[in-house]
């Protein structure tokens, strides 16, 4: 550093360059630490924001248009896998079904359904609050749009409105149960593998897919699948009454087009969320009551379903029902 002042003595040039450099040094070091004080706030700020992004209420946007509309269609989205995990959960749509009736303004429903099946417990959960709130609520009608899939557990939910529209193109049906499992007996015989498996029960290992198939569990499962499906069947029948054409076909897993599908009396019409909301309802303003679930519910959510896969794996409850 240049000499300030090279009149001054040795130590006093000393002293001089040894307090520029302390002040210099305290000025580096606040300008450090104003720049860690201002990433620490805007750290605090992101991890604010976020908890309320987590925590943010469902809808909270509805609320308004829905005290702001006068007459509407609801609209309820069931969009997915249903299951208890999802979006498309009986917890979720019956908690919207159930909003969307109690609102005065509510002149109709629509459900707009686009899903594969899925759990035929929370299917079956949704087909009877909607029976159940149809018969409340007699003066409002309940009408089921098939969008890209409506199919299997779909299907079974639709089957509970008075009417059900799709597009000529989509996928409906798939009126039946299915349950998937696997075999892996020669494969350990091949690579050594020791089966070691102990049970309390004659019957606790049943379907073990690391022993070979045992007819009479085939069987036991056989009766249980069939009697799902009859109890698919039962509430197609009931919500199609005499709409439905006499063909075995119709119950037996197959799936037709949108544009098939009214010939078998599987839907009522062609059409979609709009024109049933303007031509069949009567009312083209729609107010969206589906409710999606909050980031923090996911994150609990997917522990809690990782936590019972994981309960469900040792206990040997191995396998899953699905509509589809």
């Amino acid at each position: 550093m240049a000499d300030l002042n090279p009149n001054l003595p040795g130590d006093d040039r000393w002293a001089r360059e040894a307090l520029t450099k302390l002040a210099f040094a305290a000025v580096t070091e606040q300008r450090r630490a104003r720049r860690w004080g201002i990433f620490f706030k805007l750290l605090f700020f992101v991890y604010l924001v976020g908890l309320l992004v987590l925590a943010w209420p469902d809808n909270f946007g509805a609320a308004t248009v829905t005290a702001a509309a006068k007459n509407h269609t609801a609209l309820i989205r069931i969009d997915g896998l249903i299951s208890s995990s999802t979006e498309a959960s009986a917890k979720n749509v019956i908690e919207a079904l159930r909003k969307a009736f109690k609102d005065e303004k509510t002149v109709g429903v629509i459900l707009e359904i686009n899903s594969p099946g899925g759990s035929p417990v929370q299917a079956g959960e949704i087909y009877d609050e909607i029976k159940s709130l149809r018969q409340q609520h007699a003066k409002i009608p309940v009408y089921a749009v098939a969008s890209d899939v409506c199919a299997s557990g779909g299907y079974y939910i639709a089957a509970a409105a008075q009417q059900i529209y799709a597009n000529k193109a989509s996928i409906v049906g798939s009126i039946g149960v299915r349950m998937d499992s696997f075999g892996f007996t020669d494969a350990i015989a091949k690579l050594g593998v020791e089966r070691r498996a102990y049970t309390a029960g004659s019957n606790k290992d049943f379907l073990d897919p690391f022993k070979p198939v045992n007819p009479a569990e085939v069987q036991h499962l056989q009766t249980m699948l069939d009697a799902i499906h009859q109890q698919f069947i039962a509430a197609v029948k009931q919500g199609r009454g005499e709409r439905l054409k006499d063909n075995p076909d119709i119950f037996s897993g197959l799936m037709w087009t949108g544009e098939q599908s009214i010939g078998l009396g599987l839907i009522d019409a062609l059409g979609n969320s709009r024109s049933v909301a303007e031509e069949v309802i009567k009312e083209k303003t729609m107010v969206d009551y589906t409710k999606h679930t909050r980031w923090l519910d996911r994150l609990f959510d997917s522990a809690e379903t990782s936590l019972s896969a994981a309960l469900r794996e040792g206990l040997g409850m191995e396998g899953t029902t699905q509509w589809r």
